[in-house]
């Protein structure tokens, strides 16, 4: 069970994203969850200054395909993060696992091959329920923290550069 709501900060903390520009990598596959996410993401990005022009959104088939896309966001695009949006509920067999053990290596290695940062923001979980409360129902909104995980990383990687 989640610990708190994942769309409640204090966006005071959050710096002003005006300017910033970021890519978003949405599986398809649990499409009325993926999408929550997207729309939390989205809604979150302008809600500190992104505008629509500084958005790209590419659809993957499923979870696992998100590295890849999410790799040539990074190789195809100049963005200051990518964030990775998917849903992966247990099943009766270890493909759940296998899935999501790919999806956070590939994640991983992409955050130490290029030098902006990719945000993990996969919900894994037992049931759909447990994923509808996650994209958007009473634990929040992933793709919310996702967004502001991104623009916080993204300002702390311009900060350092200066």
């Amino acid at each position: 069970m989640a610990t708190r709501d994942l769309s409640d900060y204090d966006s005071s903390r959050v710096p002003d994203a005006s300017g910033m520009r970021f890519g978003i990598v949405v599986a398809d596959w649990n499409s009325e969850v993926t999408h929550s996410l997207l729309d939390g993401a989205v809604k979150t990005l302008k809600r500190h200054g992104v505008t629509d022009d500084d958005i790209i959104v590419r659809h993957v088939p499923g979870t696992f395909e998100i590295t890849l896309g999410a790799q040539w966001m990074a190789e195809y695009e100049d963005l200051d993060g990518v964030l990775c949006l998917g849903c992966v509920i247990q099943g009766e067999t270890p493909h759940f696992t296998y899935i999501c053990q790919g999806v956070t290596q590939g994640i991983t290695q992409l955050n130490l091959d290029y030098n902006i940062p990719f945000i993990f923001g996969v919900l894994t979980t037992l049931n759909l329920e447990q994923a509808l409360e996650r994209a958007g129902g009473k634990h929040g909104n992933k793709g919310d923290e996702a967004a502001v995980t991104a623009i916080k990383m993204a300002a702390l990687q311009q900060m350092m550069e200066k």
